[in-house]
């Protein structure tokens, strides 16, 4: 069996401490045990801090505390530039992975020389994690395609850092289209890895009020990042909105 190697996984969290416990076990429990965490807590005024002590008795777990808050774009870069590892994977604090993600997604990468993968995705909405639905993604993706589709979880991709190189996240709204934006044109293809390897969690409230906010973002980005002209940022706009329509509804 080919030898997996190291990887390390960067969580932003904010005031994510009824989720935490979630998070952390789920990344505990893998069948795959060679991991570090690099959390960097963006300085949360709720009990995360409290959460996290029980986890310091794990060595591979580094915890970095921010003293002013900067944003899930400035946490994740930090934890990138504090992780040492070939194999990078993101997640958010509210997520959570089943446990033989790490496992399964790192030996298809090493089998097939991927160096950039994601998976299908369970969704549901705030603590209905009973009531879930699986999106269903295509085999690969390049920056055209994603450009007019925009589904792939943040917290479903492991990356290896020669592809990753010096591309960074940008401290914008929408910071995670921008930087798979940013892979995807650098020349990387993403490709899935079969099954479903994230649950990722939806605030029905925060999605409700952020709906026109996206959307102004989404075209920033294309502009101003993409370089795309009028006609294609409205396609990409558009059939962004209406994809993100047929999978979650106006909820």
């Amino acid at each position: 069996m080919v030898k997996l190697p190291a990887i390390d996984i960067i969580i932003p969290n904010y005031n994510k401490a009824k989720y935490l416990n979630q998070c952390l076990d789920s990344i505990i429990s893998q069948t795959y045990k060679n991991w570090k965490i690099y959390l960097i807590d963006d300085n949360s005024n709720d009990n995360s801090l409290e959460i996290l002590k029980k986890y310091q008795k794990f060595d591979n777990i580094n915890f970095f505390f921010l003293k002013n808050n900067k944003g899930p774009a400035f946490c994740r870069n930090y934890g990138i530039e504090k992780s040492e590892s070939n194999y990078l994977a993101f997640m958010d604090s509210d997520d959570f992975w089943p446990k033989d993600k790490l496992e399964k997604q790192l030996f298809e990468m090493l089998k097939n020389e991927y160096s950039f993968t994601y998976t299908n995705y369970n969704f549901f909405y705030n603590d209905n994690d009973k009531n879930v639905r699986t999106i269903n993604l295509p085999l690969f993706i390049d920056f055209k395609s994603f450009l007019y589709q925009s589904s792939m979880s943040t917290s479903s991709i492991i990356i290896s850092r020669k592809a990753l190189g010096d591309i960074r996240f940008k401290n914008v709204d929408q910071e995670d289209y921008l930087f798979k934006c940013d892979l995807l044109k650098n020349g990387e293809t993403a490709f899935k890895i079969k099954d479903t390897y994230v649950f990722y969690r939806i605030n029905k409230e925060n999605r409700s009020s952020n709906k026109l906010k996206n959307i102004l973002s989404l075209w920033k980005i294309n502009k101003f990042h993409n370089k795309l002209n009028f006609f294609a940022n409205f396609k990409s706009v558009f059939l962004i909105s209406l994809n993100s329509l047929k999978k979650y509804g106006w909820k």
